[in-house]
């Protein structure tokens, strides 16, 4: 199976969009097996093939220069780059959580530790509405749901989507009903179940939670329900893109050698590839070559496994890892991700659940970045893979931290605590030793 790249998925000279169905510069669904073109519509899965479809475009052709001065001049939020996104041009006037254009830290300290000499940096998503880069797949899924008249937003979610879902759907008035596995970490259900929505916990894996939603999909009872990461898939994956849109602009509008990016069902990275790809055709960045890293957790890690097996087919495993998140053991876009690490001389790794602990205090110890356990999987894979040459030290490079370590506290919480309990005085103070900290 190979992917399609992200240059060949925007063409346009086929199938029309429908009339009646705004979404801005999208202007049909496109096969990334066989390219076959339909009309834009909640549908993920090509009628010819049953492979993925994702949405193409009519990209910008005019002044690049003009392009990219628009967007400096947008809102400080992911609505800046609309006229490359499935969405109206007048997206950022509507009741929505405007997540995006969260920090890009110089981690400086953090590069002295694993030895890189290049430049370092931490995309950190943890700054978004509800705390995760979900909250930027989650908006744009929001305008399909809109554009396709859904009532109710749902997803199969392994914790972070279904907060992201709850909120905005809340923001939007609409309905919002997810679905989890049973035993998710407690804080991301709290957050999911605030915003007022249903949320079911499913006795199983997210795989079994995701095979029962697409079953409900085709039962009357989901009639008018718009699933984020299934029938709105087309939509909502096109948000990750925004993650190398905002990476290149406040680089100064350049490429990254590497970037490191979590696996969970690949999507993500393949979008931020499609999203490089689509800046160098606009001509908004110089067209160079870049590496992309996947990164896994070894307890859900079949990305990897095939990877250094050198198979081009994923085979499905049964999760066991602290890391909720990255938890799905049959990720979609998995064979994509093997591709797009192939072709740009990147490379699939992954990391014990100790060496994720080990990356998340390592982050936060010289960054002051709390990640939840997936960001201590790039953070693990990019020491890793530095130490085993894989990775240039001289290189520019990314590390995507995409969530909030107060998410997934019980990772480090046995580790993290009171240096010293004392009674209230000097003494005290000084016979625990810590004085001369």
């Amino acid at each position: 199976m190979a992917a399609q790249t992200a240059a060949s998925t925007t063409d346009t000279t086929t199938a029309p969009a429908a009339p009646s169905v705004d979404l801005g510069p999208a202007v049909a669904l496109s096969c990334r097996e066989c390219g076959e073109r339909t009309p834009l519509s909640p549908s993920f899965a090509c009628a010819s093939c049953f492979g993925p479809l994702e949405a193409a475009y009519e990209l910008p052709t005019g002044d690049p220069e003009a392009l990219r001065k628009a967007i400096e001049a947008g809102p400080e939020s992911i609505w800046r780059y609309a006229p490359l996104l499935p969405v109206p041009a007048d997206v950022a006037a509507k009741p929505n959580l405007n997540p995006g254009f969260t920090r890009l830290v110089k981690a400086d300290r953090l590069a002295a530790e694993l030895g890189v000499t290049g430049e370092l940096y931490v995309k950190d998503d943890s700054g978004n509405p509800t705390h995760s880069f979900k909250d930027r797949v989650v908006a744009i899924a929001v305008e399909a749901a809109r554009a396709f008249g859904f009532t109710t937003l749902s997803c199969s979610s392994t914790g972070n989507l279904a907060g992201a879902v709850g909120a905005a759907a809340a923001r939007a008035g609409l309905r919002s009903c997810v679905f989890i596995p049973h035993d998710l970490e407690q804080g991301k259900v709290v957050m999911a179940a605030v915003y007022g929505g249903d949320v079911v916990a499913i006795e199983g894996t997210y795989d079994d939670v995701n095979r029962f939603c697409s079953e409900l999909i085709g039962d009357p009872i989901g009639e008018g329900w718009g699933f984020t990461n299934v029938n709105l898939r087309p939509y909502y994956a096109e948000g990750s893109k925004t993650l190398a849109y905002e990476i290149c602009e406040q680089l100064g509008w350049r490429i990254p050698d590497q970037i490191v990016v979590p696996v969970a069902s690949g999507s993500q990275l393949t979008k931020i590839d499609k999203g490089l790809q689509e800046l160098i055709k606009v001509g908004l960045v110089e067209e160079k070559p870049y590496r992309i890293i996947a990164a896994q957790a070894e307890g859900c890690s079949p990305v990897s496994a095939a990877y250094k097996a050198g198979h081009d087919v994923v085979r499905p495993v049964k999760p066991d890892t602290i890391v909720k998140s990255l938890a799905i053991g049959n990720p979609a876009d998995g064979p994509y991700v093997l591709d797009i690490a192939r072709r740009t001389g990147g490379a699939v790794e992954d990391v014990t659940d100790e060496q994720v602990v080990e990356g998340i205090k390592l982050l936060a110890r010289t960054e002051g970045i709390f990640a939840e356990t997936a960001g201590g999987v790039t953070v693990g894979v990019a020491k890793k893979l530095l130490e085993s040459g894989v990775l240039d030290p001289a290189a520019t490079t990314v590390v995507i931290n995409t969530g909030d370590g107060l998410k997934t506290l019980d990772a480090v919480a046995a580790t993290s605590g009171p240096t010293a309990t004392i009674r209230p005085s000097l003494d005290a103070f000084r016979a625990a030793g810590l004085a001369t900290h």
